[in-house]
């Protein structure tokens, strides 16, 4: 378990990883993120394992901690693993979904809908992260729960080094399908919220480029 320093470090990467400002490949140096926290390279190193065990970094003898570079195949095994388990997630979840979730559900939808309009990807990106994540954070079952939690920073990491390069993203599509999935479940279809959902990340699957 970390520490709440490591921890705090921990976050602190994570955020800087999923938003873009550390770019995939970037080096992430002990010494200079000791100084920048100002705290001892323990918990920073700590902090880095952390974040390697989750896949957003990499770490070798050689090169160090360096942000993940993710490739076509990695890609597809992500989405593939995630087609397995969120679909499940969302049906358990629809089954008994509270109301304050559904709540903060539209919300987030609702600043979406703000991020697609003012081109602000990095936030969308983040937006369509917690999304999902209210859905399936109410399935009840806590490995469910972490397993998609690594998978979903993961994929936030693809957002970053390959989607935002489209010049024709598919934004208005995904939010389109956002809506229909959150409609499913506020109304307590658990066939049509999974259904939904599967759908909705086999299209995300098929849109990965062939090695």
């Amino acid at each position: 378990m970390l520490s709440s320093r490591s921890s705090l470090v921990a976050e602190a990467i994570r955020e800087a990883i999923l938003t873009g400002t550390l770019a995939p490949g970037s080096e992430l140096v002990e010494r200079n993120l000791a100084e920048r926290f100002g705290i001892s390279k323990t918990p920073v190193r700590e902090a880095l394992i952390s974040l390697a065990r989750s896949g957003l970094i990499t770490m070798s003898p050689n090169r160090g901690s360096v942000v993940r570079v993710l490739d076509a195949a990695a890609v597809r095994s992500i989405y593939e693993m995630r087609v397995l388990l969120e679909p499940h997630a969302v049906r358990r979840a629809t089954a008994d979904f509270p109301t304050v979730e559904l709540d903060r559900a539209r919300e987030v939808l609702r600043q979406s809908r703000e991020a697609i309009d003012g081109g602000e990807y990095a936030t969308l990106s983040m937006a369509n992260r917690r999304f999902h994540r209210l859905l399936y954070s109410q399935c009840g079952n806590p490995l469910i729960i972490s397993a998609l939690d690594e998978l979903q920073d993961q994929l936030a990491l693809f957002a970053v080094s390959m989607l935002w390069r489209d010049d024709s993203p598919s934004w208005e599509p995904e939010y389109a399908e956002h809506e229909e999935i959150l409609g499913a479940v506020a109304a307590g279809d658990v066939d049509g919220a999974e259904a939904l959902m599967r759908a909705h990340i086999n299209h995300s699957l098929e849109k990965i480029p062939a090695d």
